[in-house]
């Protein structure tokens, strides 16, 4: 059994297996691709995460694998979500707001002011796309 433990999320992110037991990770720039080749291209796994920003993401990404919660800790975000040929905008505005972004929807978001989100992923065969 292992030891219980607490864990902050700036310094370890949580990976939800599919047995539903827990590994812990420590977040660097090359995260996805570790979670990628420790994880069996993450099929069946979730990433729980948190993340701070306080521009406009560069990108857009979806995930095919399964809808993706994000919730609002601090700050304020508007997601953008394409749907068909219409674009859905969502603003968190309120800490614990949060999103349900359908699976395999591209997605987005902007701020002006330091926002700080909660990421509950499912991983498996997420792709991006740059915002230009």
């Amino acid at each position: 059994m292992k030891p219980i433990e607490t864990h902050q999320f700036n310094e370890t992110f949580a990976v939800l297996k599919p047995d539903l037991s827990v590994d812990t990770v420590a977040p660097s720039p090359t995260l996805y691709e570790r979670l990628n080749a420790d994880y069996g291209g993450f099929k069946g796994h979730t990433l729980v995460s948190v993340h701070e920003f306080g521009e406009p993401w560069g990108s857009w990404e979806r995930h095919p694998a399964g809808d993706e919660v994000v919730v609002l800790l601090s700050g304020r975000v508007t997601f953008r979500i394409r749907l068909d040929q219409d674009e859905a905008r969502v603003e968190l505005s309120t800490p614990g707001a949060y999103v349900v972004i359908p699976c395999g929807q591209w997605h987005t978001a902007e701020t002006q002011v330091p926002a700080r989100l909660l990421f509950i992923t499912p991983g498996e065969g997420t792709q991006h796309e740059s915002a230009s």
